[in-house]
């Protein structure tokens, strides 16, 4: 039941800024408090799921035979139920992913080995990319060199390494100013990525039509290198499942960059599952399109001899071989790897976003210490995560010395253990976890009143067979994954028990809270918080963490009545105002609050901490001088709903004068008090 008030408050009035000076303000910086669209989030994944196009053709042929299409095509179906768990995830924790799920689902050790293995694949995802792109670039150089009159004298190895390290620094730079930047030029290169796509698979499919073209055999060749410590096992080699499930193993990695999905799910604005479901959508239809079909136009129209020493460049020589004039397969080799060049580069980038991520829940939850979250000065992103994992691949870099085959190997590892951490865990959770959950992975039929995951459970049982197979068949990828996350999880168990013994002695409890970046402003106006012209703009003040039911109001409705929200908290201070000690634990703690609120909607608030004397002067003044058109406030636990609607009637007629405001108190779920001031 909404209850309606008008009130018109008596007392002096004062003209705003009569003293000659503004209203105090310390502005907020968070990049957590940026969201993004499905268009942009699905442009995130893709750089790094769509980039694999460029290389898994060559990997899964040198291990497989010319059965890889076949069954990279499998792969990129079976993605989309990967996909689905990730989904039913998001639907869980806003702030989900490996770490967090397996974290619920199996426990903090088992979180630690899982999110170390999901670095592993992080860090190898952007130097396997840079390079292909390195190896495609210099590809074109040398193909135009053979038309021109020219020869190239670089190694390839030097080149694509040289490429990928000023890509990965270049993708650095992006993402310390934050991912609406880095998501914007992702965007874009899906967007000329789409259009490349299209013109080659017309092309490749004319070219079909006008040569004899046969489908590629359906059985694998497993050689010994494909086996690894399994080829002197007969029946492997004999024995139907084991050989799909070993040459599905090796395809495996065409499906890279799923984890991704739920890093960036947090940056997805409102309706914020909603555009979830579409990103996921646009994912796979892209995917499929590309990466599976360039995967049977190359080993249907590239010669055997041609495609088996060209790995590196396979998307190349099918440009080579389609039909047409040498000129115009010149230009349309320049476009591919022109768009491959800034793919694959963006897949340096989604590795960045994903791995800042990853690292950011784990810093929250007390493992790594909080030095690692420190927000940039003037970005307030966490620059220094970004930095350890820039140097990481940068050092990989250097050590594959530019061999996409080593990198594809040892890449898998992680790949497909995240993959299977993250679906046991969320098989557990089925019957372990009691939360909300929005959506589920589908065929899910009752037994007596029991809820058997039948869809879910089929995907846990492919991806754990897939990775325990690859275990003993990817030497190199287990020996460098086991001792990467082995590294990787004494680094932590390191950082976490000194981070403990640190706040024990310090008698410091571990609570997660936000890092902020503080701007100190000597008056407030619309600019500097960045507000757009003409939106509606409503105030929230907030003080008590645990009373935010009417910034869930706020925020609920932000989207339909497409309003600015505004969160601001008074610090009071009797005497002078001043900015000493304004922004405090009590104020840190509110706003991770306020900050998790918004990523739950998906709708951007700017945060604001008001120094003064007065807090319903300081609300009414900065309503004022902001142009808000809504004051919505919480129910008071020490002041009733009446007092509170007669201080702010009053306040607002000294600040504002005649000029009309709506205040709304949000009283419970259904009830609320509403005024005309």
């Amino acid at each position: 039941m909404t209850e309606t008030a008008k009130s018109h408050g008596e007392g002096p009035h004062v003209r705003p800024g009569g003293s000659g000076k503004g209203t105090r303000v310390v502005v907020l910086t968070t990049a957590m408090l940026t969201f993004i669209s499905f268009w942009h989030a699905a442009a995130v994944v893709l750089n790094d799921l769509a980039s694999t196009a460029y290389y898994i053709g060559g990997i899964a042929e040198h291990a497989i035979g010319k059965a890889a299409p076949w069954f990279i095509l499998m792969v990129m179906l079976f993605s989309a139920c990967v996909r689905a768990v990730y989904v039913e995830s998001c639907s869980m924790f806003v702030r989900g992913g490996v770490y967090r799920i397996v974290r619920e689902a199996m426990g903090h050790f088992m979180a630690k080995v899982a999110v170390s293995a999901l670095v592993f694949d992080f860090v190898l995802t952007g130097p396997i990319s840079a390079v292909s792109a390195g190896h495609y670039l210099r590809g074109l150089i040398e193909f135009a060199g053979q038309q021109l009159g020219f020869s190239v004298s670089v190694a390839p190895h030097i080149f694509a390494s040289a490429f990928a390290i000023a890509v990965t620094l270049y993708f650095w730079w992006l993402n310390i100013k934050g991912i609406e930047e880095s998501s914007d030029k992702a965007l874009k290169i899906m967007i000329v990525t789409a259009v490349m796509v299209a013109i080659l698979i017309l092309w490749s499919l004319v070219t079909m039509w006008l040569r004899p073209v046969q489908l590629p055999p359906l059985k694998p060749v497993l050689e010994d290198h494909a086996l690894g410590w399994l080829k002197d096992v007969p029946w492997v080699r004999t024995m139907g499942l084991a050989v799909f499930v070993v040459a599905f193993g090796h395809s495996l990695l065409a499906m890279s960059g799923e984890e991704t999905l739920a890093q960036v799910y947090r940056e997805i604005e409102a309706p914020k599952h909603k555009n979830l479901i579409r990103a996921a959508i646009v994912i796979f239809v892209f995917s499929v399109s590309f990466t599976g079909f360039t995967s049977f136009a190359s080993v249907m129209l590239v010669p055997d001899e041609i495609r088996k020493t060209a790995g590196d460049n396979l998307l190349n020589e099918l440009v080579k071989h389609l039909a047409g004039p040498t000129p115009l397969k010149l230009l349309m080799t320049a476009f591919v790897v022109g768009v491959g060049a800034m793919i694959l580069s963006g897949a340096v980038n989604t590795s960045l976003i994903g791995s800042n991520g990853v690292l950011n829940r784990v810093a929250e939850d007390g493992i790594l210490d909080d030095w690692f979250r420190q927000p940039h000065s003037r970005y307030g992103t966490t620059y220094r995560i970004l930095n350890l994992i820039t140097a990481l691949q940068i050092a990989v870099i250097l050590a594959s010395r530019g061999d996409v085959t080593l990198l594809g190997e040892a890449y898998a590892f992680g790949v497909v253990w995240s993959f299977t951490f993250m679906a046991v865990s969320m098989l557990i959770l089925r019957f372990k976890y009691k939360g909300e959950r929005t959506w589920r992975v589908p065929l899910n039929p009752r037994i007596g009143g029991v809820e058997i995951p039948l869809g879910l459970g089929a995907v846990t049982l492919v991806l754990v067979a897939v990775a325990f197979t690859n275990l003993l068949t990817k030497q190199l990828a287990t020996i460098s994954g086991v001792s990467f996350t082995t590294a990787f999880f004494a680094l932590f168990t390191l950082s976490e028990w000194l981070t403990v013994r640190r706040r024990r002695k310090a008698g410091i409890e571990h609570e997660h809270k936000e890092k902020f970046a503080l701007e100190r402003k000597s008056e407030i106006s619309a600019d500097i918080i960045d507000l757009e012209e003409g939106k509606a703009r409503v105030l929230v003040p907030a003080r008590d963490p645990n009373n935010l039911q009417h910034l869930k109001v706020a925020l609920e409705e932000a989207v339909a009545r497409d309003t600015e929200v505004i969160v601001i908290s008074v610090k009071v201070e009797k005497g002078e105002q001043s900015f000493e000690h304004v922004f405090t634990r009590d104020e840190e703690l509110l706003f991770t609050r306020v900050v998790e609120l918004a990523e739950k909607y998906g709708v951007a608030v700017k945060p604001l901490v008001i120094p003064s004397n007065n807090s319903w002067f300081a609300i009414a003044r900065v309503a004022y001088e902001l142009q808000v058109q809504e004051i919505l406030m919480g129910k008071s636990e020490r002041v009733p709903p009446d007092v509170q609607l007669e201080q702010m009637a009053m306040m607002w007629a000294m600040v504002a004068e005649n000029k009309p405001i709506k205040f709304r108190i949000v009283m419970g779920p259904q009830s609320e008090l509403t005024a005309e001031l």
